[in-house]
């Protein structure tokens, strides 16, 4: 299953591939490194952007194939911290397709087209049966802005082969990073069975995101 998303902030487009196991990954450095003695202060410069990140609003046009079937549409949606999310789905006319609101574990899903609503749910399984992704509201914020993780705290830094450095995250995340002129920018991250990758950015937010899940093949 391929999906794809544009999102737009402002005068920036981002771009979100999701893509099963079988898609190509990124080759991130398997070798054990070598300490990276600034790791702290490393991390708290590639982290200082979407750190401030409070609310964040979007649209996302979203277009691909679930199986058989095609997938096309729009989506604005919008993000508080540290828990809230509110998506609704633009028909081409009259009421949308639907309308998920979000806080914290729980959301509430309302199909206007159909006088349905589901109450109670999981945010992170709404949010999944809707688009692929199951992820908590904080979560995807985060991954969106850069950040990868909600409360980013560095924990450990190495130094690996081809220019690559590592820093794991509280949690049990880590972020890859690339020399970029003289600084570090993050290309990559691990989390809770993702692989992410940035291979584009746009100032000190990602202009690309894609998203992977699955074992790898």
């Amino acid at each position: 299953m391929l999906k794809r998303w544009a999102l737009v902030i402002g005068h920036c487009t981002l771009s979100i591939v999701l893509a099963g196991c079988a898609a190509r990954r990124v080759a991130l450095p398997t070798d054990p490194g070598a300490p990276l003695p600034d790791f702290n202060q490393i991390h708290a410069q590639v982290s200082i952007a979407c750190s401030g990140v409070r609310t964040l609003t979007t649209e996302l046009g979203l277009s691909g194939r679930a199986g058989a079937e095609r997938l096309r549409g729009r989506v604005v949606a919008g993000f508080a911290r540290p828990d809230s999310m509110r998506l609704e789905g633009v028909a081409p006319f009259g009421a949308p397709a639907f309308i998920l609101a979000a806080r914290g574990d729980t959301a509430t899903l309302v199909l206007p087209r159909d006088n349905h609503a589901l109450r109670g749910a999981r945010a992170e399984e709404i949010l999944g049966a809707l688009t692929g992704v199951s992820l908590a509201p904080a979560d995807l914020q985060a991954i969106l802005t850069g950040c990868v993780v909600a409360t980013p705290r560095a924990t450990a830094g190495r130094v690996h082969n081809n220019g690559w450095a590592s820093i794991d995250l509280d949690g049990g995340a880590t972020v890859y990073l690339q020399r970029q002129g003289n600084a570090w920018q993050v290309r990559a991250a691990k989390r809770s069975g993702w692989q992410i990758e940035y291979p584009l950015w746009q100032g000190v937010f990602p202009q690309t995101v894609r998203l992977q899940i699955g074992r790898a093949h």
